[in-house]
């Protein structure tokens, strides 16, 4: 039996066990418990990914010297990933940092919630290997200074993040900033494979299209929540990026004569394509649709001219045939007919499908369709709308588990009120856990089924899995072939 300080634990053990610890608690607790634990905690082994970021659950720091003293005797060499909080990036952190840590690779720098820049004049070195890089922006500091000093360290940098201010409310009137020169950055990095413009109010076509000349490399392109990209660019950007794969244009001011001149035709190598929640027409979105050759990943939710005529289009000119994953939120034109065909002709191929908003799509479909979609990784269906009729859920579930081994993540969107379910008949949702033990994640609404069905999961120990529509959301962009790289925060 081990005793209360837990010294018989081998330090392999112990090691391995703190690796799933936060940073924050391996400095606040585990290293105040013995001798012991003090050494493991300090092991640099233990901080090759570090985030700095209190208010994203990473570790507290109370001064320049405490972090100064993390360099010296914790990160070290080990140290590949770092995210580093506007008042941390000072001069004397990032001369420690270049010269302490020869294998950082991925640096996360958060300017969003910074009062003022610090001096950089001074800077006279920068982190050499420097990978991946995302800045976090602010509509109030201007970046230019700061950035000529390190862009001679970062032209080996394959993967590029500029996080905007999208999510920090709605924007105000006035004139938008370009804290950022755009075309001085892609001028230091050639080599740039993935480029992530997220909810960047001041990013254009004239942006876009300065990356274009310089990355010829480019195979991921994202603009979401860029409202000032209309589309101009897409021409070129099609002609020059040959390698290109990815282009995700979510929320975007997408003008329909702009994207029609676009080569679509031409774009051999552009599997993923997104384009939800953008004013594109009936007419473009066919154009579209029926000029690009191999598509694998298609987000076209949110889109009213997305209908019946557009989508059967689609699938009699034999584009959508190597279709994987789709996503159709909330597109009330589309009948439950066209849905049903979508999915019997790529059923043996579909991978992804989210057909959540759509009150007319129902379990009847869904109970019918399961069968032949034994591929089916991520499903999201339901809509938190009043609908007339009442979902079998325990059949729908049952179905799901009998059909769908390898699903991973699942969402019913639909109201407790709308769903018809037992609390006595748990049998369906213990099969649903024994067979799809692939599992990750369970949406549904907060209400008494969500209670049942968490109580259950947790039951066998899998506490993370069942959430609520509050907090999460299943998209298809766990499919994406390079989401990893795609990821921050």
């Amino acid at each position: 039996m081990l005793s209360e300080s837990g010294n018989e634990i081998p330090d392999k053990i112990l090691l391995k066990i703190f690796s799933f610890i936060p940073h924050k608690f391996i400095v606040s607790v585990c290293s105040r418990v013995n001798k012991k634990w003090k050494s493991i905690a300090q092991d640099s082994r233990l901080w090759s990914f570090v985030s700095l970021r209190p208010e994203i659950s990473g570790l507290a720091i109370p001064n320049i010297d405490f972090l100064i003293n993390l360099i010296h005797y914790r990160f070290g060499a080990n140290l590949k990933y770092l995210e580093l909080p506007c008042d941390l990036i000072t001069v004397e952190v990032l001369h420690e940092l270049s010269q302490r840590c020869p294998n950082l690779t991925h640096l996360l720098l958060d300017f969003s919630h910074g009062a003022q820049l610090a001096d950089f004049s001074g800077l006279s070195a920068f982190p050499t290997k420097i990978r991946y890089l995302c800045l976090c922006l602010s509509e109030t500091i201007f970046l230019d200074n700061f950035m000529k000093k390190i862009y001679n360290y970062i032209n080996g940098a394959e993967i590029i993040h500029l996080y905007g201010t999208y999510e920090q409310g709605e924007e105000e009137e006035g004139e938008v900033y370009e804290v950022l020169n755009i075309r001085s950055l892609k001028q230091a990095t050639p080599n740039l494979s993935v480029i992530c413009l997220w909810g960047v109010s001041f990013i254009d076509d004239s942006h876009v299209e300065a990356f274009s000349s310089n990355c010829i490399q480019l195979a991921v392109l994202c603009l979401n929540f860029c409202p000032k990209v209309q589309g101009g660019s897409l021409k070129i950007l099609l002609q020059r990026c040959k390698h290109l794969r990815c282009l995700l244009m979510r929320h975007t001011g997408l003008s329909n004569e702009l994207v029609t001149q676009a080569e679509w035709d031409k774009a051999a190598s552009l599997r993923e394509l997104d384009i939800s929640a953008t004013d594109l027409s009936s007419a473009v979105l066919q154009d579209i649709l029926t000029r690009i050759p191999g598509l694998l990943w298609l987000a076209a939710g949110q889109l009213d001219g997305l209908n019946d005529e557009v989508l059967t289009a689609w699938l009699d000119s034999g584009k959508a045939s190597e279709i994987r994953a789709i996503d159709l939120d909330r597109s009330d034109n589309i009948s439950e007919a066209v849905v049903k065909r979508l999915i019997e002709i790529q059923r043996t191929k579909l991978e992804g499908i989210v057909l959540t908003g759509m009150g007319h799509i129902t379990d009847s479909l869904l109970i019918n369709t399961l069968p032949k979609l034994q591929k089916l990784r991520i499903l999201a269906v339901g809509t938190q709308e009043r609908i007339s009729l009442k979902i079998q859920f325990e059949h729908l579930i049952a179905a799901i588990a009998a059909h769908c081994p390898l699903l991973e993540r699942l969402e019913f969107r639909w109201d407790r009120e709308e769903i018809r379910f037992s609390e006595k008949n748990q049998k369906a949702i213990d099969v649903l856990r024994t067979r799809c033990v692939r599992l990750k994640s369970l949406v549904l609404c907060d209400g008494k089924l969500y209670e049942i069905m968490r109580a259950n999961f947790e039951r066998a120990d899998l506490k993370s899995i069942v959430r609520t529509t509050v907090s999460s959301e299943v998209n298809l962009l766990y499919l994406l072939q390079q989401y990893s790289q795609l990821c921050f925060n």
